[in-house]
C-alpha cells in the first residue's frame, strides 16, 4: 500500500513538471510573438504627425504658395506646363505630351528629415487609359525636363515614383497605380519598358487616381533608413508602403516634383510639400563627417533586379538555385536526425525510470 502511494506521488510530481514546462513554453511563445509584432508598430509611430515646431518653411510648399516663381526672392521655381493657382500646383493638365515641374531653390542640409506630399491625380481617361505619373525628388541639382516622369534620367539622388500606367504587359503580378523608389548615383537608367523594376528599391500598389478625398505620401529618411508611407483611403492614418535600411543620402540636395503625360493623360496636382526636421542623435563620428560628400547608395543583400514581386507589391526572393535547395535539404535532414536522437534518448530514460517504479 505504501509502495502504491509512493508511486502515485512520483507520477503526480512528473505531471507537475511536465505541466510547468508546457506553461513556460506557452508564455515564452506568447512573448516571442508579441516581440515579433513590435517592429510594425514602431514604424508607424516613427512617422511624425506634422508637428509645426519642426516644419522647415524654406523647404515647404504651402498655400497660398507665396515665394513661388514670381517674387523677388522665390523659394520655388516651376517650369514646363506647370500652372500655379490658389488651390493647387498643376504639373500637367489632362492633355497629351505635357511635362511640368516645381523645384525648391534652397538646398536641404538636414541629416534626418521627413517629407509629406499632398497630391491629386485625376482625369477623364477610363480605366487603364491614363498616364503617366508623378516623380518626387531629392537630388543633387534641379533636374532638366526628361523621360523619367518629366525629369531627366541619370539623376543623382532619390526618386519616388507614382506610376499610373503599366508598360510591361508581362508584369501582371502587380496592380497600378504603383509607388516605387530608386537611388541613383548618376550611372543607372530608369527602364520605362519594365516599369523601373531593374532598379526598384521597394514599392507597393495604391489606388490614388480620381479620389474624392485627399491623398498623401510621406518619405522619411533617418539614420540610413528610408521609409515610405501612404494615406490614400481617407482614414487619416499612415500605411507602410516599404521600409529599407542601408540607404545613404547626402545633405545639400534639392526637393522637387515633376510629372508627365504621353499618348495618355491626366491632371497631376501638388497641393502641398512639407519638410520636417527629425530630432535624432548621431555619434561623434557621424557628426564630424562631411555629409555633402556622401554618394547616394544603398546596401542590399541582393540586387533589386534579382527580386520578383508578389501581387501585394512586396518583394520575395528569386527562385532557389541548386545549391540553395541542397542546403535546405541538408538542414532538413540534420533536423530530422537530431529530433530522432533526442526522441530516442528521452524514450530510453523514460523506460529506465518506469523500470525503477516496478
Amino acid at each position: 500500500m505504501a509502495f502504491e502511494k509512493s508511486k502515485i506521488a512520483v507520477m503526480s510530481r512528473l505531471r507537475g513538471v511536465r505541466s510547468w514546462k508546457t506553461e513556460t513554453f506557452c508564455r515564452f511563445f506568447s512573448l516571442f510573438s508579441l516581440l515579433g509584432c513590435l517592429p510594425v508598430s514602431l514604424v508607424q509611430a516613427d512617422i511624425t504627425d506634422g508637428n509645426t515646431e519642426h516644419l522647415k518653411r524654406e523647404h515647404s510648399l504651402i498655400k497660398p504658395y507665396q515665394g513661388v516663381g514670381t517674387s523677388s526672392t522665390p523659394l520655388w521655381d516651376f517650369g514646363g506646363s506647370t500652372l500655379l493657382t490658389s488651390q493647387y500646383v498643376r504639373l500637367t493638365p489632362d492633355e497629351r505630351s505635357k511635362q511640368g515641374s516645381i523645384w525648391n531653390r534652397v538646398p536641404c542640409f538636414l541629416k534626418d528629415w521627413e517629407l509629406h506630399v499632398q497630391f491629386k491625380i485625376h482625369g477623364s481617361g477610363r480605366k487603364n487609359l491614363h498616364g503617366d505619373g508623378i516623380g518626387i525628388w531629392y537630388t543633387k541639382e534641379k533636374l532638366q525636363p526628361g523621360s523619367v516622369f518629366g525629369s531627366q534620367d541619370h539623376f543623382v539622388g532619390l526618386g519616388i515614383f507614382v506610376d499610373t500606367f503599366r508598360n510591361e504587359l508581362q508584369g501582371m503580378d502587380r496592380s497600378f497605380p504603383y509607388i516605387s523608389a530608386m537611388i541613383n548615383n548618376g550611372s543607372l537608367v530608369y527602364d520605362h519598358g519594365k516599369d523601373g523594376r531593374p532598379t526598384e528599391l521597394g514599392g507597393c500598389s495604391a489606388e490614388v487616381r480620381n479620389k474624392d478625398h485627399d491623398t498623401y505620401l510621406a518619405v522619411r529618411y533617418s539614420k540610413g533608413r528610408l521609409t515610405v508611407m501612404i494615406d490614400v483611403e481617407d482614414r487619416n492614418e499612415w500605411k507602410e508602403c516599404f521600409d529599407v535600411s542601408g540607404v545613404r543620402l547626402p545633405t545639400g540636395y534639392l526637393f522637387g516634383s515633376s510629372a508627365a503625360t504621353g499618348d495618355l493623360a491626366d491632371n497631376h496636382d501638388i497641393l502641398s510639400m512639407k519638410v520636417y526636421q527629425l530630432m535624432v542623435e548621431h555619434t561623434p563620428e557621424e557628426d564630424s563627417m562631411d555629409w555633402t560628400k556622401i554618394e547616394p547608395s544603398v546596401s542590399l543583400l541582393k540586387s533589386p533586379k534579382d527580386n520578383i514581386d508578389d501581387p501585394t507589391g512586396n518583394f520575395r526572393s528569386a527562385p532557389l538555385t541548386g545549391w540553395k535547395v541542397f542546403l535546405l535539404l541538408l538542414c532538413a535532414l540534420l533536423g530530422i536526425i537530431v529530433c530522432a536522437v533526442v526522441g530516442a534518448v528521452v524514450f530510453q530514460k523514460r523506460q529506465e525510470r518506469n523500470k525503477r517504479f516496478y
